[in-house]
């Protein structure tokens, strides 16, 4: 097994298809995939591709950290009591434990994810 994973932006295999959970959509009728592509330290990293059509919804990380790279579309983030931030192709950001904001998909959005869980 390799310990060097590249990330496949446009993987050739089925995604995990999913809608928001009720109580985190705000408007809008978003869903999302994930290609998921590599997990380590006992499933409690995980790195793949993730994508969402417009919409917005509540986005809360708990104790979840989350390294993103857009790499198609546009976002706006807005964190509660906070600035809104716009994000684009090639931008990356991190949302820290405890980021709780509002998520909205202004282009259909496709990102690279690193999700570190506690």
């Amino acid at each position: 097994m390799s310990l060097l994973i590249t990330i496949d932006t446009d993987p050739a295999v089925a995604p995990k298809q999913a809608l928001p959970a009720p109580e985190r959509l705000i408007s809008g009728n978003p869903s999302f995939k994930t290609w998921a592509q590599d997990t380590s330290k006992g499933e409690k990293v995980l790195t793949g591709v993730w994508e969402a059509t417009p919409g917005e919804t509540h986005s809360i990380k708990g104790t979840t950290y989350e390294f993103c790279h857009i790499v198609s579309g546009l976002v706006e983030i807005e964190e509660k009591g906070g600035e809104t931030k716009t994000y684009r192709t090639g931008d990356s950001f991190v949302m820290k434990p405890g980021f709780v904001g509002v998520w909205r998909t202004i282009e259909t959005v496709r990102k690279i994810y690193v999700s570190v869980y506690d």
